[in-house]
């Protein structure tokens, strides 16, 4: 650790030197004749208040909202092509998100537990995994915050944080719209309108809908499976009674009606004789799907259906900000509600060998109060105080019944209460040197009541339980911080170094297991982040280059893997590995060579291995034994793309009158070997490339733009699992695409 630590501290002083020697070098905005055009400089409130991104000391990547649109980015998945270290996968190819920055992941197919990752809508958090999943739209940045992020957040993460910030109501009337058709008779729009009510009041109301993009099909019928039906609104009032007070209502509503994306057999299906096998499917666009009567009776969901989502979001927030001259003083006040009925076939087939159901309910209410220092000076402060409260109501339905004889029904009601206190100071010693300090306390309670799973042997009978309900409690109260010094060597140049600990909460396996095998929580997960990093800029910002280095050392990290029961053999559980460590950084550029020309390249690297777990569970070696016998993963790889690669260029064209920008980006998502899984469902890695073609009038409201996504038809996985042994199952990535887009603004 302290040869590569020693590696690191060079990297980043070499880099210092560098931006110091282009500061004496070339201070004007005219390079050999070429008149160069600065690059914009970019604002983010990831400290919470309104700074330059260059003088965060914090590893992130900012995307604008046109970034958003090129790319079609309009869920949080999709960040992962352009966002260095980071990944999203579906658990399953659900709507479960499992997300990992740096390396800092979670997979878990239920929806009780919390994310390693923190998502943020206007500073309002998304504890639910599964409320994250809806269209993000009207959007003014993203901010992705890598490493642990809790003396300045409501929540705690051991990952990072995602940031989304919406577009204000103006003070002026305004309005456009932007819309887009595609292959597989794909639609998105958005559309807004804003403007004032009277001298203190202005309002902001924006929708999006999209429909339609069905690619898959039945392998046997034919039938098609994947169109999206999807739309929501969010309205915005925002009153300045005086100077002094800003408030900001804020709701929104939302609802997915889309079928869900179908999965293809990467190896042949025959589990059940005499049932026929079914062929390994030889393209990714072939699916299938099927359930039982017995099925039909318990959830009510038709034998034939396909599968669906059927969900609604809908949430209200208050944010009041108060100047107090030296301080202002900001009360978030929040409520988020998500109804969740998805229905999946995680075997592919029209057999009834593995189906699954999700009936969930959460509400979220939460409640942030900070005060923060107003006034220039060495000294700035801010101090917070963050309540949550949360319930979570969930049935999870499997179909097993041509594979095992029974289906079966979990159900149970989680409770979650937490409290915290943060606190982060800063003081600059002089203009070059400045130290960063934080806290935060925080005590947390996750109650499960009524836990238990069921099971039906007969069409239309009751469900019969597998044990008696059970009921669950797990209480934390950690203290963690965070030290930092950073150094200006000049005015484009900084270098920083942190220490910092994050904590993910414990929780409950909670599925399909029985409530007397599940009583264990596992633990919460600690993170100490070590971390040096750079931010310059060179020729007059024209250049950009940001780097960091980090190590991370893992306590109780949070492992799906599996325990073994008496009565039931194997069945999947999440255990704490004790020791384990990740490492790596991430370089980002953005490059305007001359002003027509714009260029963005990143890359990340992360790669760590287990020092101390010796819980997981060898399940062909216990069921051979008919008793639990474990396998020490010592110096096994975590398992996670160890790379990532991003970039973009694109190029003005001066047309009388008009401006034509061809543009192109592209990503390289590494390959994934997961640990536990075995290397039949290893990820092979995968490039993507996706291009625009913009024209846009010099003096006009609108513009115009052909697109092609995945260009060169990529075939590659984002999901390779099983959910029952014999039934190896892959979620495909979406083929090529082109379309047209127009915007309007007015």
């Amino acid at each position: 650790m302290r040869k590569w630590l020693l590696g690191a501290s060079v990297f980043v002083l070499a880099f210092s030197g560098a931006a110091l020697a282009a500061e004496t070098e070339d201070d004007s905005s005219d390079l050999d004749g070429v008149k160069l055009a600065k690059l914009e400089t970019v604002t983010v409130t990831a400290q919470r208040r309104e700074e330059s991104a260059q003088n965060v000391g914090i590893s992130l990547t900012v995307l604008s909202d046109k970034e958003l649109s090129d790319r079609g980015i309009n869920t949080v998945n999709q960040l992962q092509y352009v966002v260095p270290s980071f990944e999203a996968v579906p658990a399953f190819g659900s709507g479960q998100p499992e997300f990992r920055l740096r390396g800092v992941g979670f997979d878990d197919y239920g929806s009780n537990n919390s994310s390693t990752v923190g998502v943020y809508l206007d500073e309002v958090a998304f504890p639910v995994p599964a409320s994250t999943q809806g269209l993000f739209f009207d959007i003014s940045r993203v901010e992705v915050l890598r490493g642990p992020q809790g003396t300045l957040y409501g929540r705690n993460t051991t990952g990072g944080a995602i940031n989304f910030v919406t577009n204000r109501p103006a003070d002026t009337f305004g309005a456009g719209a932007n819309v887009e058709y595609g292959s597989y008779n794909a639609f998105h729009g958005e559309a807004y309108l804003t403007g004032p009510i009277d001298d203190t009041l202005k309002f902001r109301l924006a929708a999006t809908t999209e429909q339609g993009g069905a690619w898959q099909k039945d392998r046997i019928s034919g039938e098609s499976l994947g169109d999206k039906d999807k739309a929501a609104v969010r309205g915005q009032l925002e009153w300045t009674p005086v100077p002094a007070v800003d408030v900001l209502l804020e709701g929104h509503w939302g609802y997915d009606k889309s079928e869900s994306n179908g999965l293809y057999l990467f190896t042949p299906l025959d589990i059940a004789p005499p049932l026929p096998a079914i062929p390994a499917d030889t393209t990714r666009s072939a699916t299938g799907w099927g359930g039982s009567t017995a099925f039909q009776g318990l959830t009510g969901i038709a034998s034939d259906a396909k599968p669906f989502h059927n969900s609604i979001n809908d949430g209200v927030s208050l944010n009041a900000k108060f100047d107090l001259g030296g301080a202002e003083l900001t009360s978030i006040t929040a409520y988020e509600h998500l109804r969740r009925r998805e229905y999946n076939d995680w075997d592919a087939s029209a057999y009834a060998y593995a189906g699954v159901y999700f009936d969930t309910g959460s509400n979220v209410f939460s409640q942030e109060v900070r005060l923060a220092s107003k006034d220039e000076g060495p000294f700035q402060w801010l101090v917070g105080v963050y309540y949550s409260n949360e319930t979570l109501n969930e049935g999870f339905y499997s179909d097993f019944w041509q594979s095992l004889g029974f289906d079966t029904r979990t159900s149970y009601n989680q409770f979650v209460n937490s409290i915290a206190g943060f606190a982060q100071v800063e003081y600059s010693f002089n203009d070059q040197w400045k130290i960063v300090g934080g806290l935060r306390g925080e005590g947390e309670t996750r109650k499960q009541k009524g836990y238990v799973t069921a099971g039906v042997y007969a069409p239309g009978t009751p469900p019969a339980d597998f044990s008696a309900p059970a009921d669950k409690t797990l209480d934390s109260t950690p203290l963690t911080g965070k030290v930092e010094l950073e150094y200006k060597p000049s005015e484009s140049a900084l270098l920083y170094a942190s220490i910092s600990e994050g904590v993910k909460s414990g929780g409950f396996t909670s599925y399909n297991v029985p409530s007397a095998s599940a009583s264990q929580a596992f633990k919460p997960e600690t993170l100490w982040a070590y971390e040096l990093g750079f931010k310059t800029s060179f020729y007059d910002n024209t250049l950009q280059l940001n780097g960091s280095a980090f190590y991370y050392d893992y306590h109780n990290q949070q492992v799906q893997s599996a325990i073994w029961t008496t009565a039931y053999g194997a069945i999947g559980a999440i255990v704490n590995a004790r020791n384990s460590h990740i490492y790596g950084g991430e370089l980002e550029a953005q490059w305007r060579p001359v002003t027509e020309l714009f260029i963005t390249q990143s890359v990340g690297f992360k790669t760590g291995s287990f020092d101390n777990f010796n819980s997981d569970l060898d399940i062909a070696a216990s069921t051979a034994a008919n008793s639990a016998v474990y396998v020490n993963r010592k110096g096994a790889q975590v398992g996670f793309p160890k790379g990532s690669y991003q970039g973009s260029v694109a190029y003005d064209i001066g047309l009388n009158g008009f401006t034509l920008q061809p543009e192109i980006d592209y990503a390289f998502h590494d390959g994934r070997v997961p640990l536990l899984l075995g290397p039949t469902y290893n990820i092979h890695a995968y490039w993507l490339f996706n291009a625009n073609l913009t024209l846009t009038p010099d003096h006009g409201p609108w513009e115009v733009a052909l697109f092609g996504r995945n260009i060169f038809d990529q075939k590659y996985d984002v999901e390779r699992n099983f959910f029952l042994g014999g039934i190896n199952i892959a979620a495909p990535g979406t083929p090529a695409t082109i379309g047209v887009r127009l915007s309007l603004k007015y």
